[in-house]
């Protein structure tokens, strides 16, 4: 199965960043999710394809001092919590049940 996921703008209230660290964010996000979708998938109602104008996510907690590849591993975490496979869809093991 391909997942093609497009994020057109990520905003990050009140987090400062240093020359590079945005990019160093968006490749963490990337590979995270992309890892996290590999491994699980998408949710079943998501498998015939879909688009959101935005998309609400659970807040995360950041330090000051977080680095960029922890930040942008816990968006990409947040953002599969909405658009990966829930738990029910898996077996015990953590296998796709169904597909």
């Amino acid at each position: 199965m391909k997942i093609n996921v497009y994020i057109e703008r990520l905003i990050l209230d009140g987090i400062n960043m240093g020359p590079g660290q945005g990019a160093m964010v968006k490749a963490a996000v990337q590979a995270e999710l992309s890892r996290l979708l590999a491994e699980g998938g998408v949710e079943s109602g998501l498998k015939s394809g879909g688009a959101f104008p935005n998309m609400p996510a659970r807040p995360i907690q950041v330090s000051e001092d977080i680095h960029p590849n922890r930040l942008g591993q816990q968006i990409a975490r947040t953002v599969h919590g909405s658009i990966g496979q829930s738990r029910s869809e898996r077996g015990p093991t953590g296998k796709v049940l169904k597909d």
